[in-house]
């Protein structure tokens, strides 16, 4: 995997410690895995990101942060994969995680044309949460394991690939 391109994008782990407002955590921040880039703390990131990039309130970045520190992963990656959902990319996401929720609990949408506007949307939230939440909940588990054996498989081919580069190259020097 790309080590390189991972750590010169991501923040100073001691700027981070210094940071005044995270000195409550003090001891938790000093973790190795919260900043090195293995193949277990980037897959374990991978997760807890695509996962929380699935929950339907905001504060997506503060529960994939929190993850990290549960679980030992890699906080910038957890974090940086949270804002898949932006502006931009939400209204479709949710919409088929609505969707899915839907068909999963055998309704049919609503008749309503649908608005993305915080008029409409707490005026029907009494009809959409069931189905928003469980197709958020089971797109977020799907898309946290399939995000986690990606990052295992591909680290893994990757390392097969450099130890044969490395055998093939100390063959032709002898």
């Amino acid at each position: 995997m790309p080590k390189k391109f991972f750590k010169r994008y991501s923040p100073d782990p001691k700027r981070i410690r210094d940071t005044p407002g995270l000195g409550f955590l003090g001891a938790r921040l000093q973790q190795p895995n919260l900043w090195h880039f293995n193949r277990h703390s980037i897959s374990k990131a991978v997760a807890i990101g695509l996962f929380c990039t699935w929950l339907p309130f905001p504060f997506q970045s503060l529960f994939a942060a929190t993850g990290a520190l549960f679980f030992r992963a890699n906080i910038a990656i957890s974090v940086a994969l949270v804002f898949i959902t932006n502006p931009i990319t939400i209204p479709p996401l949710f919409y088929f995680a609505y969707k899915l929720g839907n068909l999963v609990l055998g309704r049919k949408s609503m008749n309503a044309s649908m608005e993305f506007n915080m008029h409409w949307i707490t005026e029907s939230l009494g009809q959409i949460w069931q189905p928003l939440f469980l197709g958020s909940f089971l797109l977020a588990l799907f898309c946290s394991m399939l995000g986690y054996l990606t990052v295992q498989l591909l680290w893994r081919l990757n390392i097969r690939q450099r130890l044969k580069a490395r055998a093939s190259k100390r063959q032709r020097n002898t």
